[in-house]
């Protein structure tokens, strides 16, 4: 079984493949400050859970956007799962060109979104990742990686108006029934909401004609991305499991697979 780790700056998003399914996925709170023994005893846990142990786990590929974590999950593969784990940077085998300015400062997510579009559908496509960040990633009909956008995620968003206005709270991040918010709360789903809404799709629109390629596929990922393609028109897809999928396809080129 492959042991894809997930590592963003909210969440880790641990999948276990085998026999070309993901069969058992975990998400746990990113704690920089964890230690490896820590993880190992929630890993450990979660093995369990589905009658497994870390024996049971052949390869490990690691993708992190937490430095002080990247270090601590592979000390974890080596002195638990007894394997030494694939971390994934620029200069892994991708199967998957970086044609930007300077590929050394990509982050790993990305990275890992654009092989898994490669090899899943082919460019030219844009990958919508709506995490703690929400990314934009381009890649080129030919499937190079030509670089995107970064923004804050909605709930950045949401927490820096909370925080910073005296007199609003925090409210549920839905769509509100109309763009006119006749109260606070609606107000404010509104704005933020549709006008995260807006957000993608001005960004979208803009890169589309950048590209000039009426092929463009929209793929939308992360926790929050059917949400949004419930609420525009622009997300052609939803591949709840893309980074993951990333992951394992980066391993099995490195491991023959």
């Amino acid at each position: 079984m492959l042991l894809a780790i997930d590592i963003g700056n909210t969440n880790i998003h641990l999948g276990l493949w085998h026999e070309d399914t993901w069969r058992y996925a975990w998400r746990a709170r990113t704690v920089a400050g964890k230690m490896t023994d820590e993880y190992a005893v929630l890993l450990r846990n979660f093995l369990a859970s589905a009658r497994l142990n870390f024996g049971s786990v052949t390869g490990v590929a690691i993708g992190s956007v937490v430095p002080s974590l990247t270090g601590t999950w592979a000390e974890l593969s080596q002195r638990y799962i007894k394997r030494q784990a694939l971390v994934v940077n620029h200069e892994t085998h991708t199967g998957v060109t970086l044609r930007v300015d300077q590929p050394d400062q990509v982050g790993a997510d990305r990275i890992i979104n654009a092989a898994a579009v490669v090899r899943l559908y082919g460019g030219p496509a844009i990958v919508v990742d709506f995490g703690t960040a929400t990314t934009f990633d381009v890649v080129s009909a030919d499937n190079a990686y030509i670089g995107g956008a970064i923004s804050p995620g909605i709930n950045i968003a949401h927490d820096a108006l909370v925080a910073r206005a005296a007199r609003l709270h925090k409210v549920d991040l839905v769509p509100p029934a109309c763009a006119i918010g006749s109260n606070t709360i609606a107000a404010m789903q509104s704005g933020i909401f549709l006008g995260y809404v807006g957000l993608v799709e001005g960004l979208v629109r803009r890169i589309k004609r950048e590209l000039n390629d009426p092929s463009t596929r929209v793929i939308g990922t992360g926790g929050l991305a059917p949400l949004f393609r419930d609420n525009t028109d622009v997300i052609d897809m939803i591949a709840p499991e893309l980074t993951l999928d990333g992951l394992r396809i980066i391993y099995e080129l490195n491991n023959g697979g």
